[in-house]
């Protein structure tokens, strides 16, 4: 089974890196959801959550200033000016 390498880091500290199945953003051109096997993708973030349905244990939440979103070859990239994981995930790593 195909899956995305995510990773979330802001401006001053890593936020969160692991295997995903599913990424949703809020983007400048709206909400995009990515998937195994999405084509290359660069966008400007808006503030809000981000969602990551991780390959294994529950969904994640990451609260976001504004950034980037880079999505190839599975690969999603996420740099943002803050960020911060939820309560939901805490201690995962």
């Amino acid at each position: 089974m195909a899956e995305l390498e995510v990773e979330i880091v802001a401006a001053d500290h890593f936020v969160w890196s692991g295997p995903a199945k599913m990424v949703k953003a809020r983007t400048a051109d709206g909400e995009i959801g990515i998937l195994p096997g999405h084509t290359p993708v660069l966008a400007i973030l808006h503030a809000g959550e981000i969602e990551i349905e991780p390959v294994s244990g529950s969904r994640i939440t990451a609260t976001v200033d504004g950034g980037f979103f880079s999505v190839d070859s599975d690969r999603v990239v996420i740099v943002a000016d803050n960020a911060q994981i939820g309560e939901s995930a805490a201690g995962t790593r």
